[in-house]
């Protein structure tokens, strides 16, 4: 193989030959290590394909042969796919073709193997080393891993035989699922127990003693003793089953990845099997689809968000020294409605530390006490909590009406209505019972935490911890530094936002911060068309080439007409040029409304009349106007010192509001369709970084 991925750090495949109990010959075991603690988890560039197709030269030589060949993975990781830090090694469409075929090759012989195959799935598999295991022809998976297709969500497709593999083996409609459903749902993965219910694995062992019970399993099924049934696959499903798929693309792409869209095409084809000519038919048509993707801009960009999320999410620019974080044994909830009572959840489950909500009457405590313990009930029946888990978490979520329960929290977060005056009187009250370390956040969405602050005695312990709704699902929390706010205080809340899971980005304390700024700039322009006269039909759709998750009315709908309402009048008194607050979304809160449309693609009767205007645009000006006042807004966010840098601002929209990964977040876009230069006379990015080289 001649291409060469720079600095790639091999994937070797090591070999040991071991005498298993009732069987006369040996039994191959290869180990897949990259020679790196589970922090680095073992890939496959050309380095790493080619140790195993040694591996398989060295096993092959053998004499006498052995009677199978197990694969397995080095302590908590089996393998998570292709390296893709060496994708931009790629510079021609004959390397990439040669990575694609090489791929196939060596994987290949597994499934042609002479001899049984086994995967023992003792850790993690993701993508390339997923594929790796459906070509054996046997699985075992330890309760603890996971498996997923992670490729859709990077705008690529599984190809090193993913796509016809997995759905000959589960079924079409379980695969659609797994490789598009899950990879646009977040990169969901899918556990142990499911993988092995679904039919991905023969067998589910507990992870302590994983690889000999694997072994055992293995040699049961050589010595005719353990017997593996699989259902037949029914073709009858494959029409509807794509239809489910192209219908879920759509709706999440709108048709504008290029990775989802050949991935559903792949899928169909392999209804015609994976015997003989099907299948190296079927492998050609990845290669093909690879070839193509992995010389195109999405997926260069991409690799530019995989970077982002990867990396600098998890060493965020401007975070003071951790040392000075403070530990937090106990957290406060000012509020028991929805978003503080998810906030109490995510408290409680991830730090187990006390957790207790105030609010201003018994009925509204009490509610929120519940929805917590309901929340903890669904993990529970969903196995991911033991009974005595469950009764213990239960124990540390408790509801009072007075916030002397504070006295001895370390932090305390208010999540009320977002009024100034609400909000200082609150947390003038939290500041006469805590002690003098304990930090005060605020969740707001849009207001002034140094204005929320400076009434205070000590308004250096105030911080912003902005989460997103629902708030288990969105990564992204970003950490206000007020005027005041200290190091030991902004400290703490990385600390915290670490042990949440979320992923945490500096922004200073400037109107609706860095994700609200922009959607309410975005929304903006779009409800500025509509009273302009542009049908409401036309300015929801005008976004669809960017592909992004939802549309603007179904952006408004997620985010509810109040809040927008708010925010868009936060930003009028911040910005009055830019920022204009439409008679049509006052509309909209003023009736209750929750929509702009009574059902699918109907304007609801009652707000007839709000694109009533004389100046109707098409789709492509809506579009036009959307991304170029996009492109002012991350100017002058950058200008103002919001963020550290232009990467923050990608890395905000990717995990706050399902940016699509290969457009390569919000600059990286802008800059690749020419809109950063025509408004603001230069590129937010080098050439070459998100996008192919010049």
């Amino acid at each position: 193989m001649t291409a060469v991925f720079e600095e790639e750090v091999v994937t070797k495949a090591l070999v040991r030959y071991l005498r298993l109990p009732g069987l006369a010959g040996e039994f191959a075991l290869i180990t897949l290590d990259n020679g790196h603690d589970h922090t680095r988890p073992s890939t496959f560039g050309p380095g790493g394909l080619a140790s195993l197709d040694a591996a398989l030269d060295e096993i092959a030589a053998r004499s006498p042969a052995p009677v199978g060949i197990g694969v397995t993975g080095k302590p908590f990781i089996f393998a998570v796919g292709a390296d893709l830090s060496g994708v931009p090694s790629i510079t021609s469409a004959e390397q990439a073709r040669e990575v694609a075929q090489t791929g196939h090759r060596v994987f290949r012989r597994l499934k042609d193997a002479p001899v049984p195959t086994f995967a023992f799935l003792n850790g993690v598999a993701l993508g390339g080393g997923l594929e790796l295991a459906l070509h054996c022809h046997y699985r075992t998976i330890a309760t603890t891993a996971m498996v997923a297709f992670p490729e859709v969500f990077l705008g690529l497709v599984p190809g090193w035989g993913g796509t016809q593999l997995l759905p000959n083996l589960i079924g079409i409609d379980p695969a659609v699922t797994v490789v598009v459903e899950n990879a646009l749902a977040q990169n969901k993965m899918t556990p142990a127990p499911r993988a092995a219910k679904l039919g991905v694995a023969d067998a589910v062992l507990e992870p302590a003693d994983f690889l000999e019970r694997s072994l055992e399993w293995a040699a049961g099924v050589l010595r005719g003793e353990v017997t593996v049934s699989r259902p037949d696959v029914a073709r009858t499903a494959w029409d509807d089953a794509i239809a489910r798929a192209r219908a879920i693309v759509a709706a999440r792409t709108r048709n504008a990845s290029p990775g989802a869209v050949r991935a559903v095409e792949l899928l169909d084809l392999a209804r015609n099997g994976v015997d003989g000519e099907a299948f190296t038919a079927g492998t050609a048509a990845e290669d093909d689809a690879l070839t193509n993707l992995l010389m195109s801009d999405p997926l260069r960009a991409s690799l530019y968000s995989f970077d982002l999320v990867n990396k600098r999410a998890k060493r965020p620019a401007g975070a003071p020294d951790k040392k000075l974080a403070r530990k937090v044994t106990k957290v406060g909830v000012v509020g028991a409605g929805l978003m503080a009572s998810q906030l109490a959840m995510l408290f409680v489950r991830q730090l187990k530390v006390p957790v207790v909500l105030t609010d201003i009457d018994q009925a509204r405590v009490d509610k929120g006490v519940a929805y917590v313990h309901g929340e903890l009930d669904k993990l529970a029946q969903r196995g991911q909590l033991s009974q005595d888990g469950l009764n213990r978490l239960k124990g540390l979520v408790t509801g009072s009406l007075s916030k002397d329960v504070f006295a001895d929290a370390d932090l305390v977060i208010e999540a009320v209505f977002e009024e100034m005056s609400v909000k200082q009187q609150v947390f003038a009250e939290v500041e006469a019972i805590v002690s003098p370390e304990c930090v005060l956040a605020t969740n707001t969405s849009a207001l002034s935490v140094t204005e929320m602050a400076s009434k205070l005695e000590h308004p250096e312990r105030v911080v912003g911890l902005h989460f997103f709704n629902p708030v288990a699902v969105l990564p992204l929390l970003e950490v206000v530094r007020a005027e005041q706010t200290d190091d030991a205080t902004l400290a703490t809340a990385f600390a915290v936002g670490k042990q949440l899971k979320k992923s945490c980005v500096l922004v200073a304390d400037a109107p609706a911060f860095v994700v609200n700024r922009l959607l309410t700039r975005f929304l903006g322009e779009i409800t500025s068309a509509v009273e302009q006269g542009t049908p409401v039909a036309v300015a929801d759709r005008a976004l669809d080439p960017l592909g992004l998750p939802m549309t603007p009315f179904e952006l408004l709908t997620l985010v509810g007409p109040p809040v927008a309402l708010h925010v868009a009048e936060r930003m009028h008194e911040a910005f009055p040029d830019r920022f204009l607050v439409g008679e049509g979304l006052r509309r909209m809160v003023e009736l209750g409304k929750s929509s702009v449309y009574s059902e699918p693609g109907v304007v609801d009767p009652d707000l007839a009349g709000i694109d009533a205007g004389d100046s109707p645009l098409t789709e492509e000006q809506v579009r036009e106007r959307a991304v170029e006042a996009l492109a002012q807004e991350v100017r002058l966010m950058l200008d103002e010192g919001v963020v550290q840098a232009v990467q923050d601002i990608d890395l905000c929209m990717l995990l706050g509001a399902g940016w699509p990964f290969w457009l390569g977040g919000i600059s990286a876009y802008l800059d690749r369709a020419g809109v950063s230069e025509k408004v603001t006379g230069e590129r937010f990015l080098p050439k070459g970084v998100a996008s192919l080289p010049a």
